[in-house]
């Protein structure tokens, strides 16, 4: 990277409640989730990520909400095609995460454009007929609610191909891993 502009998280006890939370003196303890989202640049191009810890051990929640995200991007990853739109993907990705979704909240969207700047359109969500073309470079960034009150997200950069998505980022490790 160039420079990292942006770089937040999130940690708590079995998962996080907001993902842009200011740093605190509370020291990490086993248990805790924490969620680091960066934005970097390379060359003048963002790319906008983020990855999942669980502190010592992770508790069966916090999993099952991490396997929810993991498969909702990968339906996501199938979803992103030329020819489909964002709210296409938007779609695939909510089925999978309506499996665990139990605040009932409203998911918003579930990924944006990249580029020069750090969130840029289209948004992946219920609204945007956006077409999907080869050469788009978008996140996938389903997200959902769990527990009492928690958070995750989890998020890849993509760039949409003639024959489909291709990853930008490593993908994530498909447990949650613990350190």
């Amino acid at each position: 990277a160039d420079d990292v502009p942006y770089l937040v998280g999130g940690a708590g006890l079995g998962g996080y409640i907001d993902v842009i939370s200011p740093p605190s003196r509370r020291p990490l303890q086993a248990g805790d989730v924490l969620m680091l989202d960066t934005g970097a640049t390379w060359d003048g191009y963002f790319c906008d990520f983020d990855r999942n810890f669980a502190i010592g051990s992770a508790d069966a929640a916090a999993c099952r909400a991490y396997d929810v995200l993991w498969r909702a991007t990968e339906a996501g990853l199938a979803a992103a095609r030329p020819g489909n739109s964002c709210r296409d993907l938007f779609l695939a990705m909510q089925g999978v995460i309506a499996e665990l979704d139990d605040q009932g909240g409203d998911i918003g969207r579930l990924g944006h454009g990249l580029g020069m700047q750090l969130t840029e359109q289209p948004s992946h969500a219920s609204f945007d007929q956006t077409e999907l073309q080869a050469g788009m470079v978008l996140t996938l960034e389903p997200s959902l609610c769990y527990g009492n009150s928690l958070i995750m997200v989890h998020e890849e950069n993509i760039v949409i191909r003639p024959q489909g998505a291709e990853l930008l980022t490593t993908r994530a490790a498909p447990e949650l891993p613990v350190i």
